[in-house]
């Protein structure tokens, strides 16, 4: 038992425990007006996140101790489930809509939302599939197809809700496990295109999305209005400095910054913690990065090595997406910055997520220990 604790991935789970803390500190501050303003209380947000984190550590426990094989056998479980759920959603006293959007089943006193857990089962169904594909990943119809109608149809449903910046987040990871399971370069691109063209198309055709699309063009054509989130967004970053003007000290976040502690909290670190603080996220992130594709590299196994893969790309993609929309790179799309922003449900998941992560070191590692322990062994019976 002692052995299997020391083999944890300990730099990967220290960034991980970080990149919570560093997201609870910077809810509270981000959050500290609304919380007043709405609840009576500056700390709501604070206690709601400690809340999931403390939530989220059996689960992450739960998911280093779990053989990943397990998630293999369930994924058709887990595909019907996430179905199930994303129905549910669109149907009337279930589904919540919140900001003109129904994405939130109400469980309890929270609400979770199911295109999140919807991120984490795609992944694990296109590493099942494409591990099992392996000998016919050359062919289009026999190798790649088959899960695509899957994929659609999962889109489909998170587009009913309509949420495109998770659908699109989901097309990424997916994309970025067939690219990992050796598919031919003409297939990826063909279906790149594709995905290109129909996100493309979604993005203009809903006025609300093409607001977007013209503010992130030139947001201060109306800044007033559709460029108003991302010109205070511009000037927070443009006041941040080295060293920023303090933790709790921004000023953007006083109404400037509409959910400051969500999709755009990126935009209160700069402006508090500067350019180091921002450096510092970074740096956490980067480690998450690094030790994914250390790991994916490392496992023989087909499942285990898409499935790595999948996790640090999803994630990485997130931070890629968000960080572009506050700097205004990207179009903003919604999407959360992982561990940072402030919501449950994202959270939870990619707390599972990278426990599967951990999960997946520690097994590479003892992998590796059992073949070089195996060569050792052979090489003595030569020598002797």
């Amino acid at each position: 038992m002692i052995t299997h604790f020391k083999k944890l991935d300990w730099v990967l789970i220290t960034a991980i425990v970080l990149l919570c803390i560093y997201g609870l500190v910077m809810i509270y501050s981000a959050g500290m007006l609304l919380g007043i303003d709405e609840y009576g209380d500056s700390a709501y947000f604070f206690k709601r996140q400690l809340t999931w984190i403390y939530l989220g550590i059996p689960i992450f426990i739960a998911a280093i101790i779990t053989p990943y094989k397990l998630y293999d056998k369930l994924t058709p479980l887990m595909v019907g489930g996430i179905i199930f759920l994303l129905f549910l959603v669109m149907i009337p006293f279930i589904g919540e809509v919140v900001n003109g959007s129904r994405r939130w089943i109400k469980l309890g006193g929270f609400l979770f939302q199911p295109s999140e857990i919807a991120k984490l089962v795609m992944i694990i169904y296109f590493a099942r599939v494409y591990a099992r594909k392996q000998p016919y990943i050359n062919q289009f119809v026999k190798g790649v197809l088959p899960p695509l109608g899957v994929l659609a149809f999962i889109f489909f449903l998170i587009m009913m809700q309509p949420d495109l910046g998770t659908a699109t987040s989901i097309l990424v990871a997916c994309g970025a496990i067939l690219i990992c399971s050796g598919a031919k370069f003409k297939h990826i691109l063909l279906l790149g295109s594709a995905a290109a063209i129909i996100v493309g198309t979604l993005a203009t055709t809903a006025s609300y999305r093409l607001e977007r699309i013209t503010s992130f063009i030139d947001p201060f054509a109306d800044a007033q209005d559709t460029g108003f989130q991302l010109v205070n967004s511009f000037i927070a970053i443009g006041d941040a400095g080295l060293l920023g003007r303090g933790l709790g000290q921004g000023i953007h976040k006083l109404g400037y910054l509409p959910e400051a502690q969500t999709d755009f909290i990126l935009a209160v670190i700069s402006e508090e913690l500067g350019i180091l603080g921002v450096l510092f996220l970074f740096l956490l992130y980067s480690i998450v990065l690094i030790r994914g594709v250390q790991i994916g590299v490392a496992i023989k196994e087909p499942f285990g090595k898409l499935l790595a893969f999948g996790i640090t790309f999803q994630i990485c993609s997130q931070v890629f997406f968000n960080a572009g929309a506050v700097s205004g790179v990207l179009p903003i799309t919604g999407i959360t910055l992982p561990f940072i922003s402030y919501g449950g449900s994202s959270l939870l998941i990619t707390i599972f997520a990278t426990g599967i992560l951990v999960h997946l070191s520690k097994h590479a590692n003892l992998a590796r220990e059992a073949r070089e322990e195996t060569q050792t062994s052979w090489g003595q019976k030569i020598t002797s």
